[in-house]
């Protein structure tokens, strides 16, 4: 049987991630030492203890993700559990790089840790979202954004079928996941998220 590995993305964070495999085994502190080394962040510390709205900067969230992904792969590893292919969900991609070794352990940790400063930097001021529409066309998805006059609106990702995400000014975002439950979509998730950048052009900025 082979086995594919699908790393998540930003929104997936939650205080106290890590920790229980930190606790347990070796190798996961190995991981975590390394990328405090390589970053300067205390992610120990933000990962497990929070608060919240320190572990959802952007700048903290994306190194947050990829340090618990990059630990669990220590431990699939151990038992012998190996990927013969990986993907990720924006963020995940590079988790996804790492493990497949287009990019070596401190070049992948150095990319994330830009990307995250450059995604926080250029989110302009106001209230941003994004949400994840689910049960829905992609056609379906971009008519509500532009039935939203309020507010600025957009269809943002386009991840699997029946799953788009959008994303703009927090009122619009919601207004458009009201529409969206009204013709039919099965959920409406809002994410604590960022606007994406392609690797590419952080890695231009290194």
């Amino acid at each position: 049987m082979k086995i594919g590995f699908l790393f998540p993305g930003q929104g997936s964070q939650t205080i106290g991630m890590g920790k229980d495999i930190y606790e347990k085994y070796e190798e996961t502190k190995n991981i975590y030492d390394k990328v405090q080394e390589i970053t300067g962040i205390d992610i120990k510390k933000i990962s497990f203890e929070g608060p919240e709205e320190i572990l959802n900067q952007t700048k903290n969230t994306q190194i947050a993700i990829l340090t618990e992904s990059l630990a669990i792969l220590e431990v699939l590893k151990k038992h012998k559990i190996n990927a013969y292919m990986s993907a990720g969900l924006s963020l995940g991609e590079y988790t996804a790089l790492i493990e497949d070794g287009i990019f070596e352990f401190e070049e992948g940790i150095k990319l994330v840790q830009k990307r995250g400063e450059i995604m926080q930097n250029l989110t302009p001021k106001g209230n941003w979202k994004m949400a994840a529409i689910i049960g829905l066309e992609e056609k379906q998805v971009e008519e509500i954004c532009k039935k939203v006059n309020d507010g600025f609106v957009v269809s943002a990702n386009y991840n699997t079928i029946g799953q788009t995400v959008i994303s703009g000014e927090e009122e619009a975002v919601i207004k458009a996941g009201e529409l969206a439950k009204e013709i039919g979509a099965r959920k409406v998730s809002i994410l604590n998220t960022a606007r994406t950048i392609s690797y590419r052009k952080i890695r231009k900025m290194l």
